[in-house]
Formats: structure tokens, sequence, C-alpha cells
């Protein structure tokens, strides 16, 4: 049991990390870092899940499989009902607010212990030196679930938008078969592989055993093209919004906005991934909380500027849909607005499947060189000094 729960200290991390062919380089500054943390933090929710915390919406259970353990009690056993969540109107803006507000906490937690232990691992190596061998060997494989499960999901949406893009450019029809996921709620969907996500997943992968600092660059280039289509949509369309549809502000009151802050958590997820960056940060110390921080601010405003001008162009009501900010543009016939927002969409998916997959392979990296992984995990390449291994099985 005292193997189980026994922690390393801060030191022993520390010392770890800088034994001969187990150190990382040092090549990350501060905006590196804050590009990670957009790149992961902005993907292609800032344009679908504005439009559904907004209008709310509506859920349909036909199996207890399926079914929130709270709803099948609240209904007594029956696994046939609808759930529906009222949205945050125009005042989605503050839900995007207060969502912000909670995970800066949680981010001054993170900046903290990144500053403390500047090693890769992220909450894996925090929970190592707290709370023991057990809890972080737990924590780092649900880091790697989360990673994975993300990355796929991603990548599927990748391969839907580059179709989607594809055929309205070109009017070519890009063979289903090689475009969609396989299987598709249990079922076999008929397609038989996902060409496009696998060949992105396949570029991104030889580009981090290249070099973190080339793959810092290109997100970095991913990043800007990004916060361009961001901030086109948010000038662009700044003309055509009316007032009225910001009235009521708060249609279903704090319960709307509560709602709403719910369904746009998921949308923050991934300031924590700056912190696997912490072994390869010049100087954790300053640029780890910059990063983290710097994350959170440029992303909350960005995503409260989307919200108002969203909700001021369209009713609220109309905006759950799978594409609410390129269905209220075309819309309004504004058809080169949405092409930029497709091209951000892009970008962001890249730049999410890019340090979510560099995330991975540093979780298991350190798990490696702690020995809860094989030796294999933790070896880098003679040349490039990254973690090749690793990052070529995630």
């Amino acid at each position: 049991m005292k193997q189980l729960f026994r922690t390393k200290s801060i030191e022993a991390l520390v010392a770890a990390s800088l034994e001969p062919g187990k150190r990382l380089e040092r090549t990350l500054g501060a905006w590196s870092l804050m590009a990670l943390g957009i790149g992961a933090v902005i993907g292609s929710g800032i344009f679908i899940l504005t439009g559904t915390a907004a209008a709310g919406e509506v859920r349909t259970y036909h199996s207890f499989l399926h079914v929130p353990l709270i709803d099948l009690l609240l209904r007594g056993g029956d696994s046939t009902f609808t759930v529906g969540r009222p949205g945050a109107g125009p005042g989605v803006s503050l839900s995007f607010l207060l969502t912000a507000l909670a995970c800066g906490f949680a981010a001054l937690c993170y900046a903290e212990m990144a500053c403390a232990i500047p090693v890769a691992g992220s909450a894996y190596t925090y929970t190592y030196a707290t709370l023991g061998e057990l809890t972080a060997w737990m924590i780092g494989w649900n880091l790697i679930l989360e990673y994975a499960v993300s990355n796929m999901a991603v990548a599927v949406g990748f391969s839907a938008h580059i179709k989607h893009i594809v055929e309205g450019i070109t009017g070519w029809t890009l063979p289903r078969e090689l475009t969609e996921p396989a299987i598709v709620g249990g079922q076999f969907s008929g397609a038989w592989f996902n060409l496009p996500g696998f060949l992105v997943i396949m570029l991104l992968t030889w580009m981090l055993v290249y070099g973190i600092k080339e793959s810092a660059r290109a997100n970095d280039v991913m990043v800007i093209i990004k916060l361009l289509a961001i901030l086109i949509f948010v000038f662009g369309a700044a003309s055509a919004v009316k007032t009225e549809n910001w009235k009521p502000f708060l249609p279903n009151g704090m319960t709307g906005v509560l709602t709403g802050a719910a369904i746009v958590f998921f949308t923050y997820i991934g300031f924590d991934s700056v912190s696997t960056a912490a072994e390869e940060c010049k100087n954790p110390q300053r640029d780890l909380p910059i990063g983290i921080m710097g994350t959170l601010v440029v992303c909350g405003a960005l995503y409260i500027a989307v919200a108002l001008v969203l909700t001021g162009i369209a009713d609220w009501k109309t905006l759950n849909n799978a594409a609410p900010v390129v269905g209220a543009l075309k819309a309004l016939n504004m058809n080169t607005l949405w092409k930029w927002v497709d091209i951000g969409a892009l970008g962001g998916m890249v730049s999410s499947l890019l340090v979510f997959q560099y995330g991975q392979a540093r979780i298991w990296f350190a798990m490696s060189r702690d020995g809860l992984l094989p030796r294999l995990f933790s070896r880098l390449h003679p040349v490039h000094k990254t973690p090749h291994v690793s990052t070529w099985i995630a």
C-alpha cells in the first residue's frame, strides 16, 4: 500500500528531467506557449457551441443506456423522454464570461504548479508529487483518453470540413467511402477509411517528431490564420448587427445564462495543455503563467465578441443548428465572410490536433520516465531530441 501511495518529491522529479538521454530541449517562449494554448482552446466550437448555448437544446433519449443517471431517477425509470435546456439568448456572452472566471481559478492553480514543478506531464506530474503513484497513474490515463478522444473527434470534423470546402469551391464530389468514419453510432456507415483525417494526423505527427521549435512555428501560423478569421467575422459582420436582436438580453434569466455556461464550458478545455510544455520552456517561472493566463484572457475576449455579434445579426432562437455562424452569414448574403469563417474553423481544427497530439506524447514520456510505462515511451530521437516513439504510437 505504501508503494501505491508513495509520492515523488519535486527535487526528484526535476532531477529525473535533467538525466542525460531523458532531457527535452528548452526552446519555447511566452508567445509560443500562448499560441499552443490558443491553438488548443479555440477550435470549431467557437462557431458552433456559441449558437447552441444561445438557442438552447432539446435531447430525446430512447435507451436507458444513454440517459444520465439523475434524469433516469427523476423519470422513474422511463427511458424515452425529452430533456430541454433553456438557451441563454444574447446573454450567452455572460455565459462565456462566467466560464472564463471559473476557469481562471483553475488556470491560476496550473500556473502555480507549473512554476513549482517545471517538468513534462501536467496534472499527472502534479498528482505524483502530491497524491501518490496510484492516483497519478489514473490521472495520466485520464489525460491520455482526453487527448485521444478529442483528436479522433476533431480529425473526423476536419475530414468533413475538407469535403465541404472542396465540393463548395470546385464542385467535385469526394467519395464518402474515403472521407467519412467507418462506424457511426455503433453501426457501420458504409465508408471504408477516413483518409483526410488520417493524412492530417500523419503530417502533424511527422512535424512533431521533426522538432518542437518547428512545430511551434507552424502552430503560430495556424493560430494567426484562425485569429484573423475570427476578427474578420467580428468586424465584418458588426455592420449588420441589429440591437433589437439583443432584446430581451436575458430571455430565460440567469437559468439560461448558467445553462449556457455549462454548454460552453467545453470550449475552454485545452488551456491546461500549456503546462505539458513546461519542460521545453525557456523560463518556466516567467513564461508559463503568461502562457496559461494569456490564453484564457485572449480566448475569453474572442468568445464574448463572437457571441455578441452572432446574437446581434440573427434571432437567437434560430441558432440551434450545426453551423449557426455560417447559416447567419448566408442569410445576410455575406458569402465572402462565411468562407473566411470556414478557413478559420479549418485552421482551428489543425492547431487543436497539433497541440493535443503534442500533449499526449508528453504525458506518455513523463509516465515512462517515472517507470509507469515501458522505457520505450521515453526514448528520445538521436537528432531531433523529441519523444519520437511516443509521438508515432499516439
